[in-house]
Parts: C-alpha cells; structure tokens; sequence
C-alpha cells in the first residue's frame, strides 16, 4: 500500500497545558495543514486561559538534545520557535542552526502571554537579537513584541512599517509585524518586509473572541506552507486567512472561547 509522505515541520516551544497555545496549538495548525508535526519543549507550564501560574524551563542541553533526534529521523522541511525562556535555551538553539544548512526558521519571539504574564527572561532579549534573529527566515511579533525589540510605541500602522525596516536592518530577516493589538476600528492589519517588498495583509477584525494561541498558531500556519515549499511572502498570505478563519469559527471549551484548527483543512 502506498503511503501519503507528509512533509515534517517542527516546533521549538513551550507547552501550554490548557491546550491553547504553545506547542500544542502548533501541533493542531500542522496537521490542518497537512504537516507531520514535531516537537522539542523548552518549557513546562501550569496555565489556563485564564493566565501562567508556573513556569519549568527545561535544560538547555536537552533542548538540544531533542533537536538532534528530530533531525537525525525526521528531517524538518520548515522549523518554527515560540517560548523560549532563557538566555540559554536561546542560545542552544542558536548554535544548533548556526552551524549547518538549515530550513527556514520562523521565530515568534514570544514574550508576553495575552494574560500579561512574562513569558521571555529580560537576560535574553538581548541573546535573542544577538544570536537568534540574524538565523531566522523571518521573525513575527505582535504590537507589545515589537515595541520590546525596537524600543519606542508604535500605534499605527506607518509605525509598523517602521518597525518591518529596522528589523529587517538591523538582524537581516524578514518581519512580518502583527497589528492585531492596534486600536483600529475594522480592520487587523499586518505588515510584511523582506528587504525588498513592503507588503500589508488585511482581515476584518473579529470581536468578541479571545485571541489566546492567535501567535503561535499564525506562525505555525507559516512554518507548514513553508514546509510545504511555498514562498515566504505566499507561506505568510496563506496563514493570514488561516488565523482569520480559525477565529472566526472558534468554538467553546468549557466556558472558553478556543481557536478552531479543522475548519481550516480545506485551506491545505
């Protein structure tokens, strides 16, 4: 019998243990999309929709260590990171791509949870822009995220173009700057920059849904379309109407609204 060969894409992240984000919302997004989804955990958390009330970071070394056995078997064909905590998980998972050909990495730089809670260490912000971003494909933050990483507010949408240039400038990838936290009336609009193309990505916006998990699961949406072997700028359109459509049509959790993955299986 001959076998469907899914292309295998991987997570480099935190796991949530209310099901909504992290590691477990990326593994939902990859197999909508039709990817064979891996995992290496850089954090245990004790958390709901309601908010983090613990954190374990895993040992760096065994970060690694489960990145070396994914790629050993189950080479990726596209690599995303979300919570990665420390100074020294980001660094462990630096040196593991700076070292040989690597498949495109998309880092969400996770550090604030949608509750508020902190989810990076203040010692590796600087690690991340230091070692991390000059390897990514492209780098993803939202409206808190990239005003840690330029330094100054940002409330509209020139600002976030702005914000795509430095990026770009100053660690050499591509930004896709989310502007979901905007005060805008209608409209969540994103900006895309790759150095070359100055690009806004436009839905309407949906109110009244919570937007836990919205992050990891866009950027995981890009990493399979990127796995997949679609474009950059195509793998990011793609995952817009995925996000959309996943909030759009969430469903309830107990009393909890939570994104809704399946619905997006003819989206493949």
């Amino acid at each position: 019998m001959k076998r469907t060969l899914l292309p295998i894409a991987l997570t480099i992240a935190g796991s949530d243990s209310g099901g909504g984000a992290g590691v477990q919302a990326d593994l939902k997004a990859f197999t909508a999309l039709g990817c064979h989804g891996t995992t290496a955990i850089t954090c245990i958390t004790a958390q709901n929709p309601k908010g983090v009330s613990g954190i374990q970071p895993i040992r760096a070394d065994m970060v690694r260590k489960q990145i070396e056995a994914v790629f050993a078997e189950l080479q990726p064909r596209a690599v995303k990171t979300g919570m990665l905590f420390s100074a020294e998980i980001i660094r462990a998972v630096a040196d593991f791509f700076a070292h040989a050909k690597r498949p495109p990495l998309v880092v969400d730089p996770v550090m604030v949870a949608t509750s508020g809670a902190v989810l990076l260490k203040p010692s590796a912000i600087r690690a991340l822009k230091l070692e991390l971003l000059p390897l990514a494909t492209l780098v993803t933050p939202n409206l808190d995220e990239a005003e840690l990483l330029i330094g100054r507010k940002l409330s509209s949408v020139e600002h976030l173009k702005q914000a795509a240039i430095e990026l770009y400038e100053r660690h050499g990838c591509a930004a896709l700057v989310k502007g979901g936290h905007l005060k805008l009336r209608d409209e969540a609009i994103d900006v895309f920059y790759d150095g070359r193309v100055m690009r806004e990505l436009k839905a309407k916006r949906i109110r009244g849904i919570s937007t836990h998990g919205t992050g990891c699961t866009y950027s995981a949406a890009i990493t399979a379309h990127l796995a997949h072997g679609k474009t950059l700028f195509a793998a990011v359109e793609h995952a817009k109407r995925f996000i959309t459509t996943a909030i759009s049509e969430s469903y309830k959790a107990g009393k909890h609204p939570v994104l809704n993955h399946q619905t997006n299986k003819r989206m493949t």
